[in-house]
């Protein structure tokens, strides 16, 4: 005789063991139904972390220890988290075959619009951001295409919190042909503040002599794609203006960046290339 787990039998009339089914009661029921709904929650969840992470950030320290993250979101498109603040730079929902899960994140305390054109004004993404306390700061021409908003114009500086605060500055386009794009006074780009850390969002803008008047900046984004922006000599010939310590290529489309680093090392200006394409 051989045993098999718990299971006798004859070797020799080769007989097969029984299975033993297990018995289903209301209550082994309800548990076995737990266990699953629990398990696709699960999934759920690692499926919302994954869309998540799957944007590159960067972490920055400020001058008090405090943590300020940026991630990439995708062309000009960036989320910014700081001390228990969300902040939203033009946030778009689709650009191109890239949709960016906007639902899955937190309500935002700031939106910041720099102008009107698609790929920085998207209602959408704009709905599914705001919250009952959002506050969205753009310019005249948005807030009157919205019908809400706190208008900055280039110059003006808004004090949001004691250690948070928003200049807004010129942002156009000055080759021939292309004033168009961006004219000269209608759009901004912004400087962040955070308790002393000096962010320069550029906007869509070409290498505008108000640049070499900006100082102090940590981090700064810079945008590249002709026509609407600079070409690559120009976002460089910025860079050197700006004196930024890490300088974020961006709105780039289908630009080569990946030259801008070497360009720029002698300088003493660290370049990150991110997927803001």
């Amino acid at each position: 005789m051989e045993v098999i787990g718990h299971c006798y039998f004859h070797k020799q009339k080769k007989k097969k063991p029984i299975p033993i089914l297990p018995i289903f009661t209301a209550s082994n029921k309800t548990n076995c139904m737990k266990r699953i709904i629990t398990g696709l929650l699960a999934l759920l969840g690692l499926a919302a972390c994954s869309q998540q992470s799957s944007y590159e950030v960067d972490s920055f320290t400020t001058q008090n220890g405090k943590t300020v993250k940026i991630h990439a979101l995708v062309h000009s498109s960036m989320r910014i988290e700081y001390d228990g603040t969300e902040i939203e730079i033009d946030p778009v929902l689709k650009l191109g075959e890239k949709t960016i899960d906007y639902a899955s994140m937190p309500k935002t305390d700031y939106i910041f619009i720099t102008h009107e054109h698609f790929d920085h004004l998207d209602t959408a993404a704009i709905k599914l951001l705001t919250g009952d306390n959002t506050q969205l700061i753009t310019n005249q021409r948005c807030a009157d295409m919205l019908g809400y908003g706190t208008v900055m114009a280039n110059g003006d500086v808004l004090q949001l919190a004691d250690d948070f605060s928003v200049e807004a500055v010129p942002a156009y386009n000055t080759t021939e042909g292309h004033q168009n794009f961006h004219p000269k006074g209608r759009d901004n780009g912004f400087i962040l503040t955070l308790d002393g850390l000096r962010i320069y969002i550029a906007g869509d803008t070409e290498d505008i002599p108000e640049m070499a008047g900006i100082k102090d900046v940590d981090i700064a984004f810079l945008p590249c794609n002709q026509p609407y922006t600079m070409t690559v000599e120009q976002l460089v010939n910025a860079a050197r203006m700006v004196k930024p310590k890490v300088l974020f290529p961006y709105h780039y489309g289908q630009t080569d960046v990946n030259g801008i680093p070497s360009q720029l090392e002698a300088d003493g200006i660290e370049v990150r290339v991110r997927h803001y394409e």
